[in-house]
């Protein structure tokens, strides 16, 4: 009798290998509904160890794996009021009584703070107790955000459960015209194709992508939560190993080879778009969505730009802004805030000469942490006020008053309106 003939199984996409793999299953389908196991679960000060200790405690139980638990104060620090203080004092409490693995006091924050020390990596599925916890999967890995409830559950146990999103690919050719960063490719894809993609991942490609470093792919996957996708996530390639090895993490060529996407991949849907015909973008109040080219937007009066939050205040991004401010002087009246992504940052800022251009420029200096973005610390917004920011968010009330008004774009673009003293085409001062 001859053989019965094999059928090669259908191809699958980076996260489903990677939900599989956690799952313990041979292959999973966008649908399903299956337990993980976690390789690495986050919270910082506001979602974790003051939410979680009354319901560890109820349950009688400890960390599932303190090793695999990383904890990062970054929205109340420095403390700014007695609040501000006790639930710092909690959360150093919480560390010490439950042998927390990963600690990270005031260094910075947590999504940018996690590859700094190089906690990331391809194949891995991470639960994150914060909305922009997809920042991570710039490194191939599974990292979606939770509430603070279901984190309680995984730091308990270790594993949670997961209905599989379809992957949704957004390919990306040509070169960055001057003055155009992937930040203004996620404002321009909150126009194109809006902020309610749920049950999707998105999975960035494309040359442009490949050319990008890992400062600007983490701007792609961080903004996930903007589009309302479950999270974002880029196929590993050398240049993710080697800023992971750089940062006293484990990675090797192997990983190259599975964790990516089979060819022939039946997608949701793929996009495809040219980044040499994009413009600098700004989307003005009250609303990610409302995106154009910032020339739309000029002549726009601005009280304050900011350069900060996970999403707009890397290295890079203060390279970007530097590029514009170098030579030039903030414009009388206008408030130009910088609060570096991480204390990391700061000092590699200061040691390039970076921090030196700024304030020279006539920027004022933040520490660093969430600070105005999630409308915590120095840089709020009073009752009328307009606002130019490298964040990622401007809903009404966010970075302060509801009465004041942010508008959103590339640190290019900050710098130079800030320059300005109202909103400008950046490519104008570079």
């Amino acid at each position: 009798m001859p053989k019965p003939r094999m059928i090669d199984p259908a191809p699958v996409s980076l996260a489903e290998k990677i939900i599989a793999r956690a799952a313990g299953a041979a292959r999973v389908s966008p649908g399903d509904i299956v337990t993980v196991k976690v390789d690495l679960a986050m919270a910082h000060d506001s979602s974790g160890p003051r939410r979680w200790r009354p319901k560890l405690e109820a349950l009688g139980v400890g960390l599932w794996d303190p090793s695999r638990v990383v904890i990062v104060s970054d929205h109340y620090v420095p403390a700014v009021d007695e609040a501000s203080a006790a639930i710092l004092k909690d959360v150093r409490a919480f560390v010490r009584d439950y042998g927390v693995g990963h600690f990270f006091d005031m260094r910075g924050i947590s999504h940018i703070v996690m590859p700094e020390h190089g906690l990331l990596r391809p194949g891995m599925l991470v639960a994150g107790g914060d909305s922009h916890s997809p920042n991570g999967g710039a490194f191939g890995c599974f990292i979606a955000g939770f509430g603070a409830t279901d984190m309680a559950a995984i730091a308990a146990t270790g594993e949670t459960w997961l209905s599989v999103p379809a992957t949704r690919r957004i390919e990306w050719s040509g070169m960055f015209a001057q003055g155009v960063s992937a930040k203004d490719i996620m404002l321009f894809l909150a126009r194109e194709i809006g902020t309610e993609n749920h049950n999707l991942v998105l999975e960035y490609a494309g040359p442009t992508v490949k050319a990008m470093s890992m400062d600007e792919r983490m701007t792609l996957c961080n903004m996930a939560a903007e589009l309302g996708a479950d999270t974002a996530i880029i196929e590993p390639d050398a240049t993710t190993l080697d800023h992971i090895t750089a940062h006293g993490g484990t990675a090797d060529a192997s990983m190259l080879s599975h964790w990516r996407s089979d060819p022939g991949t039946d997608y949701e849907a793929v996009f495809k778009y040219d980044a040499s015909a994009l413009e600098p973008q700004v989307a003005a109040p009250h609303y990610p969505g409302n995106a154009a080219p910032a020339s739309e937007y000029s002549a726009t009066p601005i009280d304050q730009a900011y350069i900060g939050a996970c999403v707009g205040a890397k290295h890079e991004d203060l390279e970007m802004a530097a590029a514009v401010l170098k030579g030039r002087k903030v414009r009388d009246g206008v408030r130009l805030l910088i609060s570096p992504a991480t204390t990391r940052t700061t000092e590699r800022a200061t040691t390039s000469g970076l921090l030196a251009t700024l304030t020279a420029a006539g920027a004022i200096l933040l520490p660093s942490g969430c600070g105005a973005c999630a409308g915590m610390g120095h840089g709020l917004l009073a009752d009328g006020e307009t606002c130019i920011s490298t964040t990622n968010r401007n809903f009404k009330g966010r970075m302060g008053h509801k009465g004041a008004s942010v508008y959103l774009a590339s640190p290019y673009t900050v710098a130079a309106s800030a320059v300005a003293g109202e909103i400008v085409d950046p490519r104008e001062y570079l």
